[in-house]
């Protein structure tokens, strides 16, 4: 695993629409990060400190009233420049490793795909809040079968506001996700997520090692 020392000062993010196993697997990676002697900080979008958290918290709450698909992705954005002015930013600044659950793709992903927002704002808004940061490794966790992966996701609990949409917005998601990481294969890897949590996992670290021992 020392091999994952290079990945200290790296920003590294997950993406994927419900049930595809992200949450398992970004512990699992920061816990060979942690082994491997890397100062690393797990953290989470929507939320990561406690204004953004709150913000989590109106996005995904079921309501009487509709919202705007213009609301949720002010909203997003937000949370997302807390996130980014109290944890990211610092901890890249001391060379920490950052993994986090979610960052902006997802945004073009559920709010571009499955909404229908125009790209062109959100790439606005974009730059807006994040300047010129931008994941150092982005890795899509990816299942063709999105209704197995909606299945595997309504197993785990009540679905929040986004978790009960439709089966056509979840695969109007996959689609941006995959776009996105056949236009900038550099940045992005996509993960088959079918396999078992061990073979997804070493995956990940093939990915991990492939992308930061090349530079």
């Amino acid at each position: 695993m020392n091999s994952l020392k290079v990945c200290s000062g790296k920003f590294i993010t997950f993406e994927g629409i419900e049930g595809v196993g992200k949450s398992t697997q970004v512990k699992l990676l920061v816990e060979a990060l942690i082994k491997a002697d890397v100062e690393v900080v797990a953290t989470r979008e929507p939320g990561g400190t406690e204004i953004a958290e709150a913000i989590r918290g109106v996005l995904l709450r079921h309501y009487q009233e509709k919202m705007t698909p213009t609301a949720e992705l002010l909203l997003l954005f937000a949370a997302r420049s807390q996130h980014i002015s109290a944890v990211i930013k610092p901890a890249l600044q001391a060379g920490k490793c950052v993994v986090c659950d979610r960052f902006t793709d997802a945004t073009y992903a559920y709010q571009g795909g499955g909404r229908g927002i125009y790209l062109q704002n959100i790439l606005q808004l974009e730059n807006l809040v994040q300047g010129d940061l931008r994941p150092d490794l982005t890795l899509v966790l990816d299942m063709p079968d999105v209704n197995f992966s909606l299945s595997r996701a309504k197993g785990i609990g009540t679905g929040d506001r986004i978790e009960i949409e439709e089966l056509s917005f979840f695969e109007r998601a996959r689609k941006i996700y995959l776009a996105r990481a056949n236009g900038n294969p550099s940045r992005y890897r996509v993960i088959d997520a079918n396999h078992s949590i061990e073979e997804v996992n070493q995956e990940i670290i093939r990915a991990v090692d492939e992308r930061f021992s090349a530079g």
